[in-house]
């Protein structure tokens, strides 16, 4: 039977070290090479129907500058929904290899402090603070947690193909809640605006009271190309991908 002196031991050992280390740099450099494959600026534009009729419009542009994101998105009534003021999202915090974490969300609604809402991510501490009508409210976070403005673009950042069923935590700005969608087998065809896109259609495993279903574009990085939401009293907002620039 082979006898390993000290010498060796240390030498196999030292090489375990090595093979593991190079093993995560080559994970980390495939991620890195993966993320830097994605589009650094996306700006998108959705007509909004509210139970079929034209209410906003939405301009939403995405940035990526080294490591650090940004999302804005800036909804415009139309007709008397105007008279709202423009409903304002932003965004801010890291890309990671697991994707968009954020560190901040804010929400404005025209000129209307009384609608105005904060999140802030404290990730050290897994605890999110939100900010509304000027009390303050506490969360405990979860891995992959996202707001209102970053959820739409971190399905570019899920691990490919995206199969079976996916679970966002997402925050409103009020509050924290857990969302499981099953995705359907088939891809579906969404003609807008002159362009047809291949989506995933994504429906909630549950239904409750207010539903969101998500038609993502599987051949530009999953942004969404349509979204449909149902609120508990069965009034239903539509928004529906009408431009899409990517670089």
């Amino acid at each position: 039977m082979l006898k390993l002196t000290r010498l060796n031991r240390l030498g196999l050992a030292l090489l375990l070290i090595t093979m593991l280390v190079w093993l995560s740099v080559s994970s980390a450099g495939q991620t890195t090479i993966a993320n830097a494959a994605l589009p650094k600026r996306v700006i998108a534009t959705y007509a909004v129907t509210k139970n079929g009729q034209p209410f906003a419009n939405v301009r939403e542009q995405f940035t990526v500058t080294d490591n650090q994101y940004r999302v804005e998105s800036v909804t415009k009534g139309i007709g008397v929904y105007a008279l709202f003021g423009e409903r304002v999202l932003t965004s801010e915090g890291v890309v990671t290899s697991l994707g968009l974490k954020p560190s901040r969300f804010e929400l404005r609604q025209g000129d209307n402090p009384r609608k105005a809402l904060l999140a802030e991510f404290d990730w050290e501490k897994y605890n999110l603070r939100m900010t509304v009508k000027g009390k303050l409210k506490e969360a405990k976070l979860e891995a992959g947690a996202q707001d209102l403005a970053s959820f739409a673009y971190q399905f570019m950042y899920l691990p490919q193909p995206l199969k079976n069923s996916v679970t966002l935590s997402l925050t409103t700005g009020k509050k924290l809640n857990q969302y499981q969608y099953n995705i359907q087998t088939e891809a579906e065809i969404i003609e807008t605006a002159g362009v047809q896109y291949k989506t995933l259609h994504l429906v909630p495993a549950e239904q409750g009271d207010e539903t969101k279903e998500l038609w993502l574009a599987a051949d530009y990085h999953f942004i969404p190309v349509r979204i449909l939401l149902v609120d508990e009293n069965g009034q239903k907002l539509e928004q529906t991908l009408t431009e899409l620039q990517m670089e």
